[in-house]
Order: C-alpha cells, then sequence, then structure tokens
C-alpha cells in the first residue's frame, strides 16, 4: 500500500450495515488495501452512533493515510450530526485533513474505496464517492430515479420577501408564531431561503421551516395561492416586521446566551475520550443516578390495523390528550420558573399541528399501517431531517420533535406521560437526554446535578436547568450511560467538567471548590436582610430587578433593599390590547406590597423598536435598536404614557416610588416626559406625591457625556450597562458575530460610568442596573468609580451583598484608577480579585 493512500472512514447506524458494506468494497479491491476504519453502532446489537468512536476512527485512518488525509462516509440523520461533533473532538490538524461527504454510504464506499486505492487525493475520492449513484441513474433513467420536487407546483400569484432579524433566526419560537399565523388562513403558502437558495416548503409546518436553516440576517422568499393568498403575505411580511414578536434575551437565561457556555478545552471527563459541554453552570457532587434504569424504554407494538378511520381517531384522540399535557407544563413552569420560560412549550404545541408529522402518520395509516407505527415512523422521519441540519441551534430542535413523538405515542398505547425524573436522595441525575417538561419538573433542592449524554447548550431542557439553577453538563456521550448507580460524580456545569468516581485527591479538591462557593453562597443567604456594608463602614444598598408580582416576593425574600428596576413592559407583551391606569395601578400596588415599603423603581414603558407591541404597528425598521424605543416611543405616543403616569402618581401617594425614564438621549426628551408627569399629577388631583423621585436610564453614550446638564431636572440616575457597552462598542448584544466586543469592562464603558459618577454629585445617586452589576468580581471596581447602590436578579442579591462586604472604597478607589488607564477589557479582568 502506498503511504499517501486516503483514509476512510464508515459512520453507521449499524455495526452488522457497516461490515456489510466494507466487505462489499473490499470485493472491489483485488487485493490492494484503503486505510478503512468503522465507526458504527453502540455496540454489535445496537443501533445508534457515538462521536467519540468516530473521533478515534478518524484519528487512526489520518494515521494510516501517513497525511494524504481523510473522507468521511456517512448513512444518514443523526450520523451526520455525530461526524460533525467528532471532528471538533479531533487535533486540529487532523480536522484540517478530513472531509464529510454527503455521499450514498455502500455506493459511495464502494467507488471511494477503489480511487483511493488507485492513488486520488482526497478531494478526488471524496468527488468519486458523490457520483456513486450515477450508474443507477442511467440504467434506471434519470427521470424515474429522481423525486418529486416541491418546487414542481402550480402557478403562485401572490409573492413576497423579508428579512429575518432575530438574532438566533427562525428558530422554534418564530417559527411557531410564523406557523400559527397562517393557520386558518384560507390559502397555501410556501416560503424559501432566498439567502441559501432552499427548496421551497410549506410555511405552515415547524419542521419543514427548521429545514430551511435560516439565520439572523437571512432573506425568506415566500409565495401564496388561494382566495387569501395578498393577505397571508402582508401578514407574514408585518409578522417578520416585529421580528415575530419574539422579545430579546428569550433563548437566555438571566441574560446569559448560549455563547456564554462553551465547551471548555481544559475540561476533565473520565469517560472515554469526550469532553462535555458546560450547560448550566455551578458545582455538584454526589451519587450517580438513573431515572433509565427504572423506566421501561416504550416500544411500538406490531399489531394489525383496522379501518384507516379507526386508526386516525386513535391519533387525533392521542393528540387531544398529549395537548392537554403540554398546557399543564406550560402553566406550572410560567407559575414556578417563569413566563418567558413557559414560552418554551408554544414550540411543542405547534408540532401537535405540525402537517410534515400529522400528514405524514396519515399517509401511513392510509396505506394500511396501525397508528403506532405510522406516528412513530413519521416522528423519526421528521427527526432525522432536523437533526442534519448543519446550524447547532435548529438542529437541537429535532430533540422538540423526540419529545413531543413520544408523548403522542404513549397516548396512543394506552400508557401515562412520561413521568419527570425524580430522586428520593441527594444526587447527580444522568440521563440520555430530557424533555422540557422533565427539566422543568425536576426538584432543584435534591437534584446536585444533570449529566446528559446528548442534548445541546441551545436546547430548551438546558435553557430550564440553567432559568432552575442546577448545574449540568450535556453531550457527555454514550458512554455515562454505562455509570453504575450509586457511583461519585462530580460536576463543574460552568467549565464543562466530569469527573467519574474521583480519587480521593481529586474528590477532596473539587468537595473544597464546592464547599467554598455553598459556604459563600450560605453565608450570603443568612446575612442577605442585613445591610450590606464595605469593610470601611459605607452602606451599599442592593436591589433587585424584577419583571412580575412573583419576582416581587422572590426579591423580598432573597433580601433586597430596594427594587432597582421593574420592567413594566410584562404587563404590555402578550396581549391584544395595552393595559389601562386602572390595571396598571393594581399590578403596582401588588408589587409595592410585596416589597413591604421599600422603594421600587417603576421604569416605564421601554418597548418598540426590537420589543415590538403586537397591538402597536410599527413601520419596519433597517436598525431597531438605533430606531423608535423606550422614551422616544412612548412621547411619539402619549396617550400610552399618559395612562402609566396616571397610575404611578396614584401609587405614589401611597408608597415609595421612583419614576424612571428609558432610553433618554436629549434634554428635551426629559422635558417632554416631565410635562405629561405634570398633567398627570394635576388629574389625579391630589398634588405631588411626597415620595415621588424621578430620574432617568444611562443607556446612550451621549447622554453619560453630559450627565452634568441632567443633574438639575433629576434625582438620580440608573446606568443599564447592557445598552450602554453595545451603543459604545457599536457591537449589538444579540449578535453572535460580534458578541465578543460587547465586554461592559471596557475602559471605554467604564470612562462613561466614571463620567456620570463624577458628574452627579453628592445629591443625585448613581445606580448600576445592568449585567455588570451582578458579577462579584466587578463589584469593588464599581464602587471605586463611585456608584451608590447595585442592582440585579432576586437570586443574586445575597452573593452581591456579600461582595460588597468585601470591599475596601479606598482601595477600591486605586483600583478603579488603574482601570480606567487600561487598553482593553482584558487588562481590566486581569485587575479584578479573583
Amino acid at each position: 500500500m502506498s503511504e499517501t493512500v486516503v483514509g476512510i472512514v464508515v459512520v453507521s447506524h449499524s455495526r452488522a450495515l457497516a461490515d456489510a458494506a466494507v466487505a462489499l468494497a473490499g470485493e472491489m479491491l483485488h487485493g490492494q488495501s484503503v486505510p478503512l476504519e468503522v465507526a458504527a453502532g453502540l455496540d454489535d446489537t445496537t443501533f445508534g452512533t457515538d462521536a467519540a468512536a468516530i473521533a478515534e476512527a478518524v484519528t487512526a485512518a489520518d494515521t494510516a493515510s501517513a497525511g494524504a488525509g481523510v473522507v468521511v462516509l456517512m448513512d444518514m440523520g443523526s450520523a451526520v450530526l455525530s461526524a460533525e461533533l467528532a471532528l471538533e473532538l479531533v487535533e486540529p490538524d487532523v480536522r484540517e485533513r478530513a472531509v464529510l461527504c454527503p455521499a450514498p454510504l455502500v455506493e459511495g464506499l464502494v467507488v471511494a474505496s477503489v480511487s483511493a486505492a488507485g492513488g486520488a487525493t482526497r478531494a478526488e475520492v471524496a468527488a468519486e464517492a458523490v457520483s456513486g449513484l450515477a450508474g443507477k441513474i442511467a440504467q434506471l433513467g434519470a427521470e424515474q430515479a429522481q423525486a418529486p420536487s416541491e418546487d414542481e407546483t402550480p402557478e403562485f400569484p401572490a409573492t413576497g420577501s423579508f428579512t429575518v432579524a432575530n438574532p438566533h433566526g427562525l428558530h422554534a419560537r418564530p417559527a411557531s408564531r410564523l406557523a400559527s399565523q397562517l393557520r386558518g388562513v384560507d390559502a397555501e403558502v410556501q416560503l424559501r431561503n432566498g439567502t441559501t437558495g432552499s427548496r421551497w416548503v410549506s410555511a405552515v409546518s415547524l419542521s419543514k421551516l427548521a429545514t430551511l436553516g435560516v439565520l439572523c440576517g437571512h432573506e425568506l422568499q415566500v409565495r401564496a395561492r388561494g382566495r387569501q393568498a395578498d393577505a397571508a403575505i402582508e401578514q407574514l411580511v408585518e409578522l417578520a416586521g416585529r421580528n415575530f414578536d419574539e422579545t430579546p434575551g428569550q433563548d437566555a437565561i438571566g441574560g446569559r446566551g448560549v455563547a456564554d457556555y462553551p465547551t471548555n478545552e481544559q475540561s476533565v471527563c473520565a469517560v472515554g475520550a469526550r469532553r462535555p459541554i458546560g450547560a448550566s453552570p455551578g458545582l455538584g457532587i454526589g451519587p450517580a443516578w438513573l431515572p433509565s434504569a427504572h423506566r421501561a424504554p416504550i416500544a411500538v407494538p406490531d399489531q394489525p390495523a383496522e379501518t384507516p378511520e379507526v386508526e386516525w381517531q386513535r391519533v387525533e384522540q392521542a393528540l387531544e390528550a398529549t395537548r392537554g399535557e403540554i398546557e399543564q407544563v406550560r402553566e406550572r413552569t410560567a407559575r414556578e420558573i417563569g413566563k418567558s420560560d413557559a414560552a418554551i412549550f408554544d414550540a411543542h404545541l405547534a408540532l401537535l399541528e405540525d402537517p410534515e408529522l400529522v400528514q405524514g402518520a396519515r399517509r401511513r395509516i392510509d396505506s394500511g399501517q396501525a397508528a403506532p407505527g405510522a406516528w412513530s415512523a413519521a416522528v423519526v422521519e421528521v427527526h432525522d431531517e432536523l437533526a442534519a441540519l448543519a446550524d447547532p441551534y435548529l438542529r437541537a430542535r429535532a430533540a422538540d420533535v423526540d419529545a413531543v413523538g413520544e408523548q403522542v405515542l404513549r397516548a396512543l398505547l394506552g400508557e401515562e406521560a412520561t413521568p419527570v425524573p425524580t430522586i428520593d436522595r441527594d444526587g447527580v441525575l444522568v440521563a440520555a437526554d430530557l424533555t422540557p417538561a422533565e427539566a422543568a419538573g425536576l426538584d432543584r433542592n435534591r437534584v446536585a446535578a444533570v449529566v446528559l449524554a446528548y442534548g445541546s447548550p441551545t436546547a430548551h431542557s438546558a435553557i430550564l436547568l440553567r432559568a432552575l439553577g442546577i448545574p449540568a453538563v450535556v453531550a457527555a456521550g454514550a458512554k455515562v450511560l454505562d455509570i453504575e448507580e450509586g457511583t461519585p460524580l462530580a460536576v463543574d456545569g460552568a467549565r464543562g467538567e466530569l469527573i467519574v468516581n474521583p480519587d480521593p485527591k481529586t474528590r477532596d479538591g473539587f468537595l473544597d471548590r464546592a464547599a467554598a462557593l455553598a459556604k459563600r453562597e450560605r453565608q450570603a443567604r443568612v446575612r442577605a436582610t442585613s445591610a450590606a456594608l464595605t469593610s470601611d463602614g459605607v452602606e451599599i444598598p442592593v436591589g433587585a430587578n424584577i419583571g412580575s408580582v412573583r419576582d416581587a416576593r422572590l426579591a423580598s425574600t432573597d433580601g433586597a433593599d430596594f427594587a432597582g428596576l421593574v420592567r413594566t413592559e410584562f404587563l404590555f407583551l402578550d396581549r391584544e390590547q395595552a393595559p389601562d391606569s386602572e390595571e396598571q395601578e393594581a399590578t403596582y400596588r401588588e408589587i409595592a406590597a410585596a416589597l413591604n415599603g421599600r422603594r421600587i423603581t417603576l421604569r416605564t414603558l421601554d418597548v418598540g423598536g426590537d420589543k415590538p407591541l403586537g397591538y402597536l404597528p410599527m413601520p419596519a425598521e433597517a436598525n431597531p435598536f438605533l430606531g423608535l424605543r423606550g422614551l422616544r416611543l412612548s412621547l411619539a405616543r402619549p396617550e400610552l404614557l399618559t395612562e402609566q403616569l396616571l397610575a404611578i402618581v396614584r401609587v405614589a401617594h401611597d408608597a415609595p416610588i421612583d419614576l424612571m425614564f428609558p432610553m433618554v438621549s436629549t434634554l428635551d426628551e426629559l422635558f417632554g416626559a416631565r410635562r405629561l408627569l405634570d398633567d398627570a399629577i394635576k388629574q389625579v388631583g391630589r398634588g405631588e406625591p411626597a415620595e415621588l423621585r424621578v430620574g432617568i436610564m444611562v443607556e446612550v453614550p451621549a447622554t453619560a457625556l453630559k450627565a452634568a446638564a441632567f443633574v438639575p431636572h433629576v434625582d438620580f440616575f440608573s446606568i443599564g450597562t447592557n445598552d450602554l457597552t453595545q451603543y459604545t462598542l457599536a457591537s449589538e448584544r444579540g449578535n453572535d458575530a460580534v458578541a465578543a466586543l460587547g465586554d461592559p469592562l471596557d475602559p471605554g464603558v467604564l470612562k462613561l460610568i466614571d463620567q456620570v459618577c463624577r458628574a452627579s454629585g453628592p445629591g443625585t445617586p448613581v445606580s448600576v442596573c445592568g449585567e455588570l452589576a451582578a458579577d462579584e468580581q466587578a463589584t469593588a471596581l464599581l464602587l471605586g468609580l463611585g456608584v451608590d447602590k447595585l442592582s440585579v436578579t432576586p437570586r443574586a442579591v445575597p452573593s452581591v451583598k456579600q461582595a460588597v462586604r468585601g470591599v475596601n472604597r479606598s482601595e477600591a478607589r486605586t483600583l478603579a484608577t488603574s482601570a480606567l488607564a487600561a487598553t482593553s477589557a482584558d487588562e481590566v479582568r486581569a485587575l479584578l480579585p479573583p
């Protein structure tokens, strides 16, 4: 064999299939040899693919090829996903020499082997494999071999296009919003991704929409036919202009997106060669618990079918039963975790009406299959289409199809809904994956951590684990399922670290880390209701950012000194018309009561541009972050602001209220808002409330630079570091491509904070309510710059108070001076205490 023969790796769900294909290819080599490795099945009889095994095969084939490279052939569906992940696990130079080839497995392997044995290059071998079907097509005739295309349809008279501006593209929530918008419309509507040149697909199929791979900035083309064709296109274009009614950050918890939980190259995993991916931060240690060991897998019975009508009725009943189950879980999640997190289940409800799933099952039933088998086959087909997508966020939606598919299948078979994994002792939950319903049902007080063999940090289950505060790692590999129950596990969900049965020294080190963290958290919680005094005796109030009455109750329990930011827009979203002043007043009074006399900061409506309201039509904006939003929108629609100010003034007569205007950039804007406030005070007719103070958000660099001009007209400043950072660094916080630039520790941002603090003087307090306020490492820096108050999520209040207690103001000012002289965020971070 030549020292430079290209290596080949065969990836298949079936070991038997792979071995047979290799044997067939060997018959064509006539004694010649090719470096050939097989990564197929989870074992000799179990179907599945393992990225760690594929990575080992690629490395072995590359070594045998002496640098000629490797061509990887895959059978279908998740084999492609596993192969892509495998290339992330191999060394960079090996990755560069490897090619994932889309050729058919059997025919491609035969011609690739012959080509490689003949001395072809890696590119030539891959090209030959792709053309492996040429002979069969020529033999049978092109027309016979080609599958019908959805493009071959009658004429669609109505057409249009729009650009998707959502940060994560057309993912589950906006896609379900799009599909639901068209249900009941008398028109057939199709979409295609004009940016990638995809095929046309049905606009009401959630699964088909996902196959378009629509990312932020992609142009979608739409066509329609039918009585309401023009109206359907108009609705879609308008919906896209509202970003599909999605609010920023809905796929992040606590302001942290998936990008904040990357695989750590230094992570430790004692299970094979797979490095897990950190999906939810925190430390957890305890005995392994495997719910799969206590739950029989669902099996599709081989049973004869009754009439198609009877079988279809079974499916309809199962769909309806599952709908009820999902709605119950959604309601519980909204109540116990949060309303935005509960929206995850909207995509599950949409899948119950997905024509690709439902009609796929119906076609199989009409051809004579029984309902369980027909439904199961339709689920597998849709799952494999999604799992083969290139974008990891869209690929993760295959898990949603599986979750809904299993729920319906259990209902079809008369089984109870899948039980939520629970444990009767503290421990680490180990599973192949979790459905969102299972994740939402976990007890954060008993589950020390979660380890998933598969899954993704973008999966809805991972989002819910982060919301619950349960440490978790995902994509740890199938071998974790072989861990025996009771085996000690240590998990670091931030670093992506999993240690199985650690030796005494490693275990003690991890326990020390976990104990130190737990001790800090306990100490912080014990002292949560006490004032936060710096080591030199200066009190720093620590408040809570809240977005609901429930948040206000949590803030009170967690020791918040005040509510530093009440996002009043929660009252205005997800409804058909704006709340009147009476409804707003009642809610503000509930929040005030929950805080038990502590001051609450009511920010006026902060929507528009990137946060649209369905009942407030607005023209599409090329750059909504620089458009009509915040106070600008309120002044343009004064009737909305007037109703809100009336409610706030009434409550301010009975509770201490800070009224805060968002997105202020000029004095004229502030003056216009204050005139409306004066009108509201007159209309209420009780004079100016004694406990009412008025301030502004500092989010625009120009506002920070001219803070001194605002001082005579405000009672306080509140710095929103999230928006201030993105405007200062021209880095949209929802855009993954530039997210790394948007660091609030950049010296440019710090100088603006310093400018506001210097201008404010002793009578105008300055608070920070952005994410930077919750960064305990940055606490000393903010206090050194002159910040008087901090406001964070309710859960972070105790730990931030504890961080304040460790600050000496004199040392903090020295730190701030050094940070302002730094040239980068990295330099600033190096100055911060560990």
